[in-house]
């Protein structure tokens, strides 16, 4: 789920870019497309276990239906 368009499936494309005040920018785009999307939820709060781990967090998320938020 995005916040400017709603829904998208398919062929995707997620970065997570932490932040100066402990929480992470979260991207969504179409694979090869220009446009990025902000995850409904973004920013999010870093967990102590770091950036990388709230990347894979969401990303398998993603992969098993969506991420809704917080």
């Amino acid at each position: 789920m995005t916040d400017e368009v709603g829904v998208i499936t398919g062929d995707l494309t997620l970065t997570t870019t932490p932040r100066p005040d402990g929480y992470a920018t979260v991207r969504i785009q179409y694979t090869g497309a220009e446009e990025w999307y902000t995850l409904t939820g973004s920013p999010l709060p870093l967990p102590p276990t770091g950036p990388e781990s709230l990347h894979a967090g969401l990303v398998e998320a993603v992969r098993q239906g969506g991420f809704r938020g917080q």
